[in-house]
C-alpha cells in the first residue's frame, strides 16, 4: 500500500524516497578502538585510539558535554602513510531550541501540519490526494466547518493553494503526500531534522575526525579527559619482624567505550592539570587576559621526616636501646598440603611470608619525574570498575608505639615504621593490617617514593599509659645592650615538658613520642630527636616492661624587649642596673642615666615644694583681706594686717623667682639627659 512507504516527520507526511534523496551521502566511518589508557592520580586520563582507514573516511567518538573542553584542549590526531587530517567537527553548545530557530523552517515546538505549512507561505509545493495531484504556491491554512455523516459539525484545517489564477482548497486530512519544490527549503528542513536527531542525548556529543588520502592507512587519536582518580588499597600482612605488602589498584571505566585488551598505565604522580572553557564562545575585551588556574595541594598523613640523629640514640632522661633496623625477608614458596585445620593447610606459610597466590599484574618503570604501573591486555566494559593487583612485595617494618597528645592523650597507638623497599612508588590509600593472620586495624599512608619510610598506626596500645600533665615555664634576663637610648633586653624562656611512659605489659616496647614544633622555640642543648617534620619532633626510645620511663623535653625561646630609657621609670631602670646577667658597661650606663634622672626629679621636687608654699601664702592672704574689710582703717590692728600682707607679697615674689630658677635648671638637666641618652650606645 502507498501509505506503507510514507514517513511522518514533525507532523508532516513525506515519501520515503524523498527523505532518502534529501539526506547527505554517507561518509565511510572507520572504527578506531581504544588501544592504550593512561590514568593519572591528578584526576585526568590519556586515551589513545588506533585503527585503519581506507581512502577518505571519518571516525566518530562520543563524549560527555563536560569533556568537550578537555578534548578541544588536548586532542592529537595522526594520519600515517601519506594521509591528512582535514577537519574535526562537533555540535554547537547552543540549546537545541536556539539551533532549530536558526533554520528557515522552525520545528522547535513539534508543530502540526497546519502550523508548519503556515510557516511555508509563498513556497511552491506538490500535493497529492487520493483524487488529484496538484502543484502550486501556499497561500495559507485556515479552519473551515464541515458537516459529518451524522450531522455533527467539526473544524477542519484546509490548505489554500494558488495554481495559476486558481485557488484550490484542500483539506489536510485528505493529503497523502506533500513535497517541497524549493531545494533550499528542502535542505533547511533536512538540517533541522538532523539537529533534532543529534540532540536526543543532551549529555553526549559526537566528535567527528575526517581523514583524506588514498589506500589503506593507519590512524591514531589521542586525548586527555577528566577521569576518576585511580585509587590504591593495601594489605600489610605481618609475621614477627617480616611483612608482605599487597596493593590493589581500583580502576573505573567511566568512558563511553569498552576497553578490550587495552594497554593500561597507572601513573603515580600529580602533574599540573587544569580546565579551560574552549567550548563556549568567549568574548574578551583586549588587553584583558584570562588568568591561569592552579590545582591545590592536599594535606599529608604522617609526614616524611628529616633524620636529625642516629635513630635509637640516648634521649635526655629516657632509657633507650638501639632498636633493630627494618629487615627485608625474601619471599617464601607456598607449599601444597593435604591436611587442613579450619580451612588452612597444616604447616602453610603465614600471611607475612605467603602470597604467591596473588601476583602483581603490573610492570613498573620511571616516567620522567613520575612512576608508572603498566598492565597489558586489560578488558573492562564501560561503566564498570575493577581491582588489579599491582604490589606484592616483601617490605621492611619496625614495630613501635606512636604517641601524640593531640591524637590520644593517655595512650600511644600501635604502629610500624614501614620502609618502601618494593622499588615502586606507593600511592596513598588505606591499609588493612593483619598481624599473624588476625585483623589488627586499619591505617592510612601518604605517597611514599621508593626507599623512603613512613609511620603507620592502626590501633590503640593498651599496654602503655602516658602522663604528660607535668610542664613548667620560667624566664630570666640573659643580656642587654643600649642602642641610642633604647635598652634592648634579651630574655630567655625555658619550657619543660615531661612524658612519663608506664609500660604495664610483659615485654619491652619501642616508643616514638611526637612533640609539637613551636614557632620561635628550639630544643635545649644536647636534646636531639631521631627525626623532625615541619610540625613535630620525634623522640624514640625503649619503654622497659613493668617500669615507668621518663622523657623530659626542654625548649628555649629567646625574646627581645625594648625599654626607651628617657621616659622609663627610675625603679624599672634600677632593677636592670642590679641584674648580674647584664654586662657591667651597660649597667654603669644605666646607673649614670638614673643619676641624671634623679637630679631632674630632685629639681622638680624643690620647685613643687616652693609652689606649695606659694599656694599656702596665697590662701592666707585671702583670709587677711577678709578681716581687713571688717576693721576700721585707722586702728592699729588694721595697720598690723596691712604689714603682714606686705611681708607675704615679698615672700611670694622670692618663691616665684626660686621656682623659675629651679625650672630652668630642671629643663637644662632634662636636655642634658636627653643628649646623653640619644648618643648612648653600649654593648
Amino acid at each position: 500500500m502507498r501509505l506503507a512507504r510514507l514517513v511522518r516527520l514533525a507532523g508532516l507526511v513525506f515519501p520515503v524516497a524523498y527523505l532518502n534523496a534529501q539526506l547527505p551521502a554517507a561518509t565511510a566511518h572507520t572504527d578506531v578502538p581504544v588501544k592504550s589508557v593512561m590514568l593519572f592520580s591528578s584526576g585526568v586520563g590519556y586515551f589513545e585510539h588506533a585503527g585503519v582507514v581506507h581512502g577518505d573516511g571519518s571516525a566518530e567518538l562520543r563524549f560527555k558535554t563536560a569533556q568537550i573542553n578537555d578534548i578541544l584542549k588536548s586532542l592529537v590526531v595522526q594520519d600515517f602513510d601519506g594521509g591528512k587530517v582535514t577537519t574535526i567537527t562537533y555540535p554547537s553548545q547552543d540549546p537545541i531550541s536556539k539551533t532549530l530557530r536558526s533554520f528557515q523552517v522552525d520545528i522547535t515546538n513539534n508543530p502540526d501540519m497546519a502550523s508548519l505549512l503556515n510557516q511555508l507561505r509563498g513556497a511552491r509545493v506538490t500535493v497529492q490526494t487520493p483524487a488529484e495531484h496538484i502543484s502550486g504556491t501556499i497561500l495559507g491554512v485556515e479552519t473551515r466547518p464541515r458537516a459529518t455523516d451524522k450531522g455533527a459539525v467539526i473544524e477542519t484545517p484546509t490548505l489554500n493553494l494558488l495554481t495559476g489564477a486558481t485557488i484550490h482548497s484542500l483539506e489536510l486530512p485528505a493529503i497523502t503526500a506533500l513535497s517541497l519544490d524549493d531545494p533550499q527549503l528542502q535542505d533547511e528542513l533536512t538540517k533541522a531534522l538532523q539537529a533534532l536527531s543529534q540532540s536526543r542525548d543532551q549529555d553526549k556529543k559526537p566528535v567527528t575526525i575526517n581523514f583524506t588520502g588514498n589506500g589503506e592507512r593507519h590512524v591514531r587519536i589521542g586525548y586527555l579527559v577528566e577521569t576518576p582518580i585511580w585509587k590504591t588499597s593495601y594489605r600489610l600482612m605481618m609475621d614477627g619482624k617480616s611483612a608482605r605488602l599487597q596493593g590493589w589498584a581500583i580502576v573505573e571505566n567511566q568512558t563511553e567505550s569498552d576497553w578490550n585488551n587495552v594497554s593500561l598505565s597507572l601513573v603515580s604522580g600529580r602533574p599540573i592539570s587544569f580546565m579551560m572553557d574552549l567550548y563556549q564562545p568567549l568574548y574578551v575585551q583586549r588587553p584583558v587576559v584570562v588568568p591561569d588556574l592552579y590545582s591545590g595541594l592536599r594535606p599529608q598523613l604522617y609526614e616524611g621526616a628529616i633524620a636529625t640523629s642516629t635513630r635509637g640514640g640516648r634521649l635526655a632522661d629516657m632509657t633507650v636501646t638501639v632498636p633493630p633496623r627494618a629487615v627485608l625477608v625474601p619471599r617464601d614458596q607456598v607449599t601444597s598440603r593435604q591436611d587442613y585445620v579450619d580451612g588452612v593447610p597444616v604447616g602453610a606459610p603465614s600471611y607475612g611470608t605467603a602470597g604467591q597466590s596473588v601476583q602483581s599484574a603490573a610492570t613498573t618503570s620511571q616516567l620522567g619525574e613520575l612512576f608508572q604501573y603498566a598492565i597489558a591486555n586489560v578488558t573492562l566494559a564501560r561503566q564498570k570498575s575493577a581491582m588489579i593487583p599491582i604490589v606484592t612485595d616483601t617490605v621492611g617494618i619496625e614495630r613501635l608505639s606512636i604517641y601524640n597528645a593531640s591524637v590520644l592523650r593517655s595512650n600511644p597507638l600501635n604502629g610500624v615504621r614501614l620502609k618502601n623497599s618494593t622499588g615502586k612508588h606507593l600511592q596513598q590509600g588505606p591499609i588493612t593490617v593483619l598481624d599473624k593472620g588476625a585483623y589488627a586495624g586499619d591505617a592510612r599512608i601518604d605517597d611514599v617514593p621508593p626507599g623512603q619510610e613512613r609511620l603507620l598506626s592502626y590501633g590503640i596500645d593498651l599496654d602503655l599509659l602516658v602522663d604528660n600533665s607535668k610542664g613548667t615555664q620560667t624566664g630570666a634576663v640573659v643580656t642587654a645592650r643600649i642602642n641610642k637610648g633604647a635598652l634592648l633586653i634579651e630574655r630567655k624562656l625555658v619550657s619543660s615538658q615531661d612524658y612519663q611512659v608506664d609500660n604495664k605489659g610483659s615485654h619491652d616496647k619501642t616508643i616514638i613520642i611526637e612533640h609539637p614544633v613551636r614557632a620561635g622555640w628550639k630544643l635545649a642543648e644536647g636534646l636531639k630527636p631521631v627525626e623532625t617534620t615541619p610540625s613535630v619532633y620525634r623522640f624514640q626510645g625503649n619503654a622497659a616492661a613493668g617500669k615507668v620511663t621518663l622523657l623530659t623535653v626542654k625548649e628555649e625561646n629567646v625574646r627581645q624587649e625594648t625599654v626607651t630609657m628617657l621616659p622609663a621609670d627610675v625603679g624599672q631602670l634600677l632593677t636592670y642596673s642590679r641584674t648580674g646577667e647584664i654586662p657591667q658597661p651597660v649597667r654603669d650606663a644605666i646607673a649614670k642615666a638614673i643619676q641624671m634622672k634623679q637630679a631632674v626629679i630632685e629639681l622638680n621636687n624643690q620647685a613643687a615644694t616652693r609652689t606649695t608654699q606659694m599656694d599656702a601664702i596665697t590662701e592666707e592672704q585671702g583670709r587677711i583681706r577678709e578681716n581687713m574689710k571688717t576693721v576700721d582703717s585707722k586702728t592699729p590692728y588694721y595697720d598690723r594686717l596691712l604689714t603682714k600682707l606686705n611681708e607675704q607679697e615679698s615672700q611670694i615674689e622670692r618663691l616665684q623667682k626660686e621656682v623659675g630658677d629651679l625650672q630652668d635648671k630642671s629643663n637644662a638637666q632634662q636636655a642634658a639627659l636627653a643628649d646623653y641618652l640619644n648618643g648612648l650606645t653600649v654593648g
